[in-house]
């Protein structure tokens, strides 16, 4: 493990990862940076905790609605795939349950 040093918002972290991981993980410390340093900036919300929420909840919406690239999946949303297994698997498990058939 390779040890980063970086700074969000103000404040110094250590964080360790991999080498071959090091780049990803600085571009996701600029990408949390920059939207913590938006949500302050709109001069809304004070607290260092309440930026960070906020900024999260930015960032999770974005990977929800983020649309798989071309193929036949190309239409779907993130959050509609996770919503998908979740219905699919509770159909398997509905009819695993009325067999009988133990899991």
């Amino acid at each position: 493990m390779e040890r980063v040093d970086v700074s969000i918002l103000g404040r110094d972290y250590s964080l360790a990862c991999s080498p071959s991981e090091k780049e990803a993980l600085l571009a996701a410390v600029r990408l949390v940076d920059q939207r913590m340093l938006g949500v302050k900036g709109s001069g809304k919300i004070a607290s260092n905790e309440r930026i960070a929420v906020m900024a999260a909840i930015q960032i999770a919406a974005e990977l929800l609605t983020m649309r798989a690239p071309d193929g036949p999946l190309s239409n779907n949303a993130v959050g509609d795939f996770k919503r998908r297994i979740d219905d699919m698997n509770g159909m398997i498990n509905e009819v695993v349950a009325a067999s009988g058939v133990a899991k």
